[in-house]
């Protein structure tokens, strides 16, 4: 039944069945990173790698040519939801709207040259990308467990490796403003719960049900 909504979800993609993913895919996967890494590197300093759409991009490439369900799934638990209200977001403003989120604002900044934004648009095909990969790969339900314990790594570094302008992952407060009304610790212990409570859990129940093998 999970194998059945997954392909009426999907029927455009390739089959939710295990097999060898397309060379072109990782191919075209990998040089996009190795062009991204360096562009990135010079405008924004390696702590914008932190992100965990960036490690989400450079998880999708591992899990593409290890083939493995167990990547797939944590890139997709990690970012997919948070990728869709990115694209909402983007796709309001493109179209004369305001920023409801406020996630792709940079994305319009005209200080930002045009081609580091244009490689910023791989937010749109990576949560596309993750959810082929799973439906091809399956859902491998230990992703919930593996990458709340990534994520509670990753903050912590966040928060003492990055530029506090940055706001890497909003450790520091939400959006572009630095947060006053906690201690600094308690507030990165909220965000290491809120991550895995509100985005990871109903991602993980979302992907178990659709892609999960019987």
């Amino acid at each position: 039944m999970r194998q059945a909504l997954a392909a009426v979800a999907f029927g455009s993609l390739l089959p939710p069945a295990c097999g060898t993913l397309p060379l072109w895919v990782k191919i075209a996967h990998t040089l996009f990173v190795a062009v991204l890494i360096p562009v990135y590197w010079r405008r924004y300093g390696p702590g914008n790698f932190f992100w965990f759409s960036d490690l989400a991009l450079f998880g999708a490439l591992a899990a593409l040519w290890l083939e493995s369900p167990l990547l797939a799934s944590m890139q997709a638990v990690s970012v997919s939801l948070l990728e869709l209200v990115w694209l909402a977001d983007f796709v309001t403003r493109l179209f004369g709207g305001g920023f409801p989120v406020g996630l792709s604002r940079y994305m319009f900044e005209r200080r930002i040259p045009l081609p580091v934004r244009g490689l910023s648009l791989f937010h749109v095909v990576l949560p596309m990308e993750l959810l082929w990969l799973v439906a091809r790969l399956g859902y491998d339900w230990r992703a919930l467990l593996v990458q709340t314990l990534f994520a509670w790594v990753v903050l912590p570094a966040c928060y003492f490796l990055t530029d506090p302008a940055m706001n890497v992952n909003w450790v520091f407060g939400w959006g572009g403003r630095k947060q006053r009304w906690l201690p600094a610790p308690v507030y990165l212990l909220g965000v290491m719960v809120a991550f895995p409570v509100i985005i990871y859990v109903p991602t993980h129940l979302l992907l178990e049900t659709l892609f999960a093998k019987d």
